[in-house]
């Protein structure tokens, strides 16, 4: 929102209309000599040429334009904007996302399943902005990428990068879980939490996941499970990240659902069937609204001045009124 500090600056304006009176008026007449030519006794010189009237005109604009991006200049223009400081701790919200090579399925919205999950995750968090972050990756290993934050940049450009097979192939659910309480266990948040988002059952991994679950509720670490994925043969692509190699052809999705529900039940939690975006946006919000935390903050307002936009504009415009004046019409500007 543009704002300006000096906004008396555009009583200036009043001196244009204040001019063409003058002029009307005769009393800011310019100073001139008639010089007629005509033949002998015949009619007199009269200058025809309309684009000569045309380019007269687009002068007198871009000089009056440059007046009012002067006068704009002067009122010293800022571009506001309000930035939310908090000065105290949301939720904690740890994403276990699942990037084995079944979720490079392509069943959800025209998306595979980890395009559709990523897309998402990016909408709930870019909302919720008291919130803290954080991803792990998980399938036949697990990493911590993205350390809890509210730096929504840093987590939406680690998010972006995550690819199907970067970890193997397999599905660790034990292990992403024990690498998610690990990190959350010591939070000072009134709300900590973990969204598991998997579209196959643990075939990995030296955890068991409903040990994980319960080890998560014995933390007080709320745990939301989210089976992704429709069942049936679907096509399914995706490049190796490790070899490069492309792999492409149809995938038999069949997981079964009740272990994924299981999980959720050993640590008091909820399980969720996702199908399509809409449910998966929706399961995101349901979370959202149940972990959500009162917080208290401060608004800060920063400014961003613009005014040298214009000082530059009005010196691309007296260029143009000058190159058309003494070079086109070669004329005294």
């Amino acid at each position: 929102m543009i704002q300006f500090e000096n906004p008396f600056a555009f009583l200036l304006l009043f001196l244009i209309p204040v001019l063409y009176f003058l002029r009307y008026i005769k009393f800011l007449s310019r100073i001139s000599f008639s010089l007629v030519l005509s033949d002998w006794e015949g009619e007199n010189f009269k200058w025809k040429k309309k684009s000569r009237i045309v380019i007269s005109i687009i002068v007198k604009l871009c000089l009056l334009a440059t007046y009012v991006c002067v006068i704009i200049a002067l009122a010293s223009p800022v571009i506001r904007h309000h930035k939310k400081i908090f000065s105290s701790r949301g939720a904690d919200i740890l994403f276990v996302l699942d990037v084995s090579p079944s979720m490079a399925s392509i069943d959800i919205a025209g998306m595979n399943r980890l395009e559709a999950a990523k897309t998402a995750i990016k909408k709930i968090a870019a909302s919720d902005e008291g919130d803290c972050f954080g991803l792990v990756e998980v399938a036949k290993e697990a990493a911590m990428v993205v350390p809890l934050t509210m730096d929504r940049n840093v987590f939406f450009n680690k998010l972006s990068t995550v690819a199907v097979g970067e970890l193997g192939d397999g599905t660790a659910l034990g292990l992403g879980l024990s690498a998610a309480i690990y990190h959350l266990e010591h939070s000072s948040s009134k709300s900590k939490c973990i969204v598991l988002i998997t579209d196959g059952e643990n075939n990995a991994g030296s955890v068991h996941p409903n040990t994980a679950a319960r080890l998560a509720m014995q933390k007080d670490i709320s745990l939301f499970v989210l089976g992704v994925g429709t069942k049936g043969t679907v096509p399914l692509e995706y490049t190796d990240p490790q070899t490069g190699k492309f792999y492409s052809g149809f995938f038999e999705s069949n997981y079964d659902s009740s272990s994924l529900m299981n999980i959720a039940q050993e640590s008091d939690g909820k399980f969720y069937e996702v199908e399509t975006i809409q449910a998966l946006i929706q399961a995101f919000s349901s979370i959202s609204k149940r972990e959500n935390v009162a917080q208290t903050y401060n608004i800060k307002n920063e400014d961003k001045t613009v005014y040298y936009y214009f000082i530059m504009l009005a010196f691309i415009l007296v260029s143009i009124a000058w190159f058309l004046k003494r070079l086109v019409l070669q004329e005294v500007l």
